[in-house]
């Protein structure tokens, strides 16, 4: 499992397009108590700029690269910077598909400073195969009629919900920006598939009765692509409490011509199912819909209907936030 030190400097590139840096935006949203300053231009959260030496000097202890671009690789123009905190002496972030310790420059100059390079995206260690054996404590997981519909936004904003009320809990982070944002977790999209459900038997362990590990789910079992993967969390995870993530108003699975977004009803019961393989009493806890799409303006009556439809609690985290849920446990 990753283990990233914090303090964390934020590194936002050159570019000028917001969506590039989300990753850096969601752990200055969801961790600004962990986020020492920023670095690069034009882009700004909103962060005391610091170049990294000045960063390190106010105890910052790893340099995030919280942005991304369309290849996935570490580009020419950010090396310099990466360097310069090398330099500083902090760790190095990454969660693109290049590997840090692939690129020579970066990889001498760590082993020169003794430096930690984390490429988060992909697996660290040995895993076990999944036991299904039963442990202790409650879980909750996030769960999806496709993906990029709002688990892991979801998942923090439960998390965050269950501290302010005095709930014992953590967030399990099951992919790159969660583990950026959340400082370890595993990349379930990199392990081998017998072992999916073994590492996540690992992330969220047994523990005390009274706590509760929030899972970030990933993917969709009605999604082609990604299917395995979140059959594997379901069974690893071994959840007490699922809570279904669905963006209104999509129509197809994303990415995926002649596949269109499954029945709600057919994707709840289907995930509970496969959930029961390992937990005999998990449940649905409650939908969590995304209203990009039609607008927030129609969140309350949606959340309504599908309330009175499926008896559970219903929400749009970005509009209502979670306490319907976190109130109903």
């Amino acid at each position: 499992m990753h283990q990233i030190k914090s303090p964390y400097h934020l590194y936002l590139g050159h570019g000028d397009n917001p969506l590039q840096i989300k990753t850096a935006g969601g752990i200055a949203q969801w961790r600004p108590d962990l986020c020492v300053g920023e670095f690069g231009k034009p882009l700004s959260l909103g962060l005391e700029y610091l170049t990294p030496h000045e960063a390190y000097a106010k105890g910052a202890k790893t340099f995030v690269l919280g942005l991304t671009n369309t290849t996935g690789d570490i580009s020419q123009d950010w090396r310099p910077d990466i360097l310069a905190a090398i330099d500083a002496g902090m760790d190095i972030a990454n969660g693109l598909h290049q590997k840090l310790s692939d690129v020579d420059e970066l990889r001498l100059a760590a082993e020169a400073k003794g430096v930690i390079l984390h490429d988060v995206r992909h697996e660290i260690g040995k895993l076990p195969i999944g036991t299904g054996a039963k442990r202790s404590g409650k879980r909750i997981l996030t769960v999806g009629t496709d993906c990029s519909v709002g688990k892991m936004y979801t998942a923090l904003a439960i998390e965050k919900e269950m501290k302010s009320q005095g709930f014992n809990v953590d967030f399990r982070a099951t992919g790159q920006t969660g583990i950026l944002i959340s400082g370890s977790g595993l990349p379930v999209d990199a392990v081998i598939s017998d072992f999916i459900a073994g590492g996540v038997e690992q992330l969220c362990g047994a523990n005390d009765d009274d706590h509760w590990d929030v899972i970030e789910g990933q993917g969709s079992l009605f999604n082609p692509a990604y299917a395995g993967v979140s059959l594997g969390l379901l069974h690893g995870a071994q959840a007490d409490v699922l809570i279904m993530c669905h963006e209104v108003g999509r129509q197809q699975i994303k990415d995926k011509k002649g596949y269109p977004v499954p029945d709600l009803q057919d994707c709840i019961e289907t995930n509970v199912k496969m959930a029961r393989l390992t937990n005999a009493h998990a449940r649905l806890g409650a939908i969590a819909i995304n209203c990009r799409v039609v607008g927030a303006d129609k969140a309350d009556a949606l959340c309504e209907q599908l309330s009175t439809q499926f008896s559970v609690p219903c929400f749009d985290p970005m509009v209502h936030g979670t306490g319907r849920f976190v109130d109903s446990l």
